[in-house]
């Protein structure tokens, strides 16, 4: 038998924690923990993780922050993150989300909740890198796609899941470069948002569920692109169709 993932648990709660860590640990996962973003992320530099459970409101570095420094690690690009937290207010999820966190679980915790949405984390994980590897190894190929591409201000290195902007490196995570990666691929064509879901979630949906889970991305990466809430910039919204990327003034 395999042994189950290793799971690192982030809380400044020490009861809670050590309550987590125990129920993880008995259902055969092995737990590391820490008390915040800044002792999780020197774990993460030396222990093999696969998965990332981590409260919001901590001191030193919060789940927010922890999130973010983990997304721009190439090495970490496959990791799951599930917000484990006290904050159930909508605005508090739908930034988790924007932010493009795999799931958000909030407290009291439900033990049987907890360990179907780990399950359900590490098997979808697993599918989306062996996909996305798959992928990365086309790009090497030299008869491929080419490892790096350049759209007027708009510079993408597929390689290392680097974008950059007006000549300044843009943070993504990797649902959002997913996103870009597919839309600039083929410039001013239209991409359905079935289609764009089955790049970036790696699963189908109906039109109203893939419009639903583009809408916080699209947001997000526009805005990290530099356009305001009224500016689509160069991705464009076609109506009842889909989106598609206009190519960036030079």
């Amino acid at each position: 038998m395999q042994p189950k993932a290793s799971i690192l648990v982030v809380d400044d709660e020490p009861d809670l924690l050590e309550n987590i860590v125990l129920a993880l640990d008995a259902e055969g996962y092995r737990v590391l923990s820490a008390i915040d973003g800044v002792k999780a992320l020197d774990t993460l530099e030396t222990e093999n993780v696969d998965l990332v459970l981590a409260d919001i409101a901590m001191p030193n570095m919060n789940g927010y922050q922890l999130y973010q420094r983990i997304r721009e690690n190439p090495d970490w690009l496959f990791l799951p993150f599930i917000f484990l937290t006290a904050r159930g207010l909508n605005t508090d999820i739908d930034y988790g989300r924007e932010l493009g966190v795999d799931d958000y679980i909030i407290k009291p915790v439900r033990v049987m909740e907890l360990f179907a949405a780990i399950r359900g984390k590490l098997r979808r994980a697993k599918e989306l890198e062996e996909t996305l590897r798959g992928q990365i190894d086309l790009y090497i190929d030299e008869d491929s796609q080419p490892e790096t591409i350049n759209l007027g201000k708009l510079h993408i290195d597929l390689n290392q899941h680097k974008v950059w902007f007006n000549d300044e490196e843009i943070k993504l995570s990797i649902k959002e470069f997913l996103l870009l990666e597919r839309l600039v691929k083929n410039p001013g064509a239209v991409v359905s948002p079935r289609e764009l879901v089955e790049t970036t979630h790696n699963f189908t949906a109906d039109s109203t569920e893939a419009s639903s889970l583009l809408g916080p991305l699209l947001h997000s990466l526009r805005r990290k692109l530099g356009f305001n809430s009224t500016n689509a910039g160069f991705i464009e919204n076609v109506r009842g169709v889909g989106y598609r990327l206009l190519l960036p003034k030079i």
